[in-house]
């Protein structure tokens, strides 16, 4: 088959994709990966035939977090995506016209008009469980509490902002191609599609009352981007010179006005209670204005997880997919302060499973409530040990491979 995949967002959504178009291309399959120009370094060693997105969005928000350390919000995020949709209609209609099956992250929101004008089957994937349900919360606010009464209520009133944000650009895009009105937008999106959830099924949840066209396969780990070896050597050094635990701390692709305020603290509390920091400044840069000493590392270019956690005791951030599946596949505890979209929904996912602390809040958390805490992800022997038993069940799984399997088994 000839597979186009699209893609966008920060590592976590982009390095995972790299693995399965690999995967499906090893499989025989030709394929043709839709990404934004900043991650083109990445993808060039996998002699992967890609298509880069004709626009500079992405690159534009990494510039502005990165330099003028703006924060990366919901609303800004929502303006994102809707810029970008009459992009996506316009680079893609030709890339999905000439192939057999269309793949794409769930952040595309014209994906599935753009299948069903292209008449070419679909599959939506997700990194968390974005399909509404009488369950589980949406993962795109703070709520996170599991019930039958009010998650389907917050479905149906979530679902008039997006429609008010989204579903202008995309039915005026609709009417031009000559194709119907969409009126819920939240229902077409996973209605029309083959819902591949790119969770860990040991880690997330699924809701039993889910109608939709669905399986579940696994977080899709990529060891294999390249890096910086010098870096990597004295970040070795750093860890390895003595016994103290070692905590890496990290925002990722995010940041926030309490950012730098919390690492100093951070960066403070470990030196007090003699451990060693790494900080992972990510794309805001986050801790770059502190100075390197014997109980801080400031790692400023990105090393794969998991060449990284395993010799770390501990992991402090932000809630990402990708950053609490690997902690949680190397076995180590955890402590998050989401900031926005699903951060929320792992936050809860880490304390149900007694991983690690309750999730913070970066900017109303006190001194003494994050040095408790930061010292509970060294002392707390129930962390370690539920921690160490996840690991093995999620080492078990293989998701590019499980997906191989369904995308063959689906459509071939």
């Amino acid at each position: 088959m000839k597979i186009v995949l699209a893609t966008r967002g920060s590592n976590g959504d982009i390095i995972p994709y790299l693995n399965l178009a690999d995967s499906l291309r090893k499989q025989g399959h030709e394929v043709i990966l839709n990404l934004p120009k900043v991650f083109e370094k990445y993808v060039i060693p996998y002699n992967i035939e890609y298509c880069l997105q004709d626009f500079e969005d992405l690159n534009g928000m990494v510039s502005e977090v990165g330099e003028d350390k703006k924060s990366f919000g919901v609303k800004r995020l929502l303006d994102w995506v809707k810029d970008s949709i009459n992009h996506q209609f316009d680079q893609l209609i030709p890339l999905v016209s000439d192939c057999d099956l269309f793949i794409s992250t769930n952040t595309e929101f014209s994906a599935s008009s753009i299948a069903e004008y292209c008449q070419k089957p679909f599959v939506r994937t997700a990194f968390a469980p974005f399909l509404p349900g009488k369950r589980i919360p949406p993962p795109l606010q703070p709520y996170t509490k599991e019930d039958t009464v009010m998650v389907p209520v917050i479905w149906t009133l979530l679902n008039r902002p997006t429609n008010l944000m989204m579903s202008g650009a995309i039915n005026k895009r609709r009417k031009k191609l000559g194709m119907g009105k969409v009126e819920n937008l939240t229902r077409h999106l996973v209605a029309n599609a083959y819902n591949l959830l790119l969770y860990s099924p040991s880690l997330g949840a699924t809701d039993s009352n889910w109608k939709w066209d669905w399986d579940i396969c696994g977080y899709c780990f990529n060891d294999s981007f390249e890096y910086d070896n010098i870096i990597y050597e004295n970040l070795l050094h750093f860890i390895e010179k003595d016994d103290r635990p070692t905590i890496f701390f990290t925002f990722g692709s995010c940041s926030s006005k309490h950012g730098e305020q919390f690492v100093n603290n951070l960066a403070h509390i470990i030196k007090k209670n003699d451990y060693k920091l790494i900080v992972g400044s990510g794309w805001s840069r986050l801790g770059d204005r502190l100075e390197e000493n014997e109980h801080l590392f400031l790692m400023k270019e990105t090393i794969p997880h998991n060449l990284v956690f395993p010799k770390c005791d501990a992991v402090v951030h932000h809630g990402g997919t990708g950053t609490t599946h690997s902690v949680a596949r190397q076995g180590k505890p955890q402590m998050l302060f989401p900031l926005i979209l699903d951060q929320f929904y792992w936050g809860k996912r880490i304390n149900d499973l007694k991983i690690g602390p309750p999730p913070a809040k970066i900017g109303k958390i006190s001194m003494n409530d994050l040095e408790k805490n930061v010292k509970s992800l060294i002392e707390n022997k129930q962390y370690q040990q539920n921690a160490h038993s996840l690991s093995q069940s999620m080492k078990q799984e293989n998701a590019a491979k499980k997906f191989g399997e369904l995308i063959e088994r689906r459509f071939s």
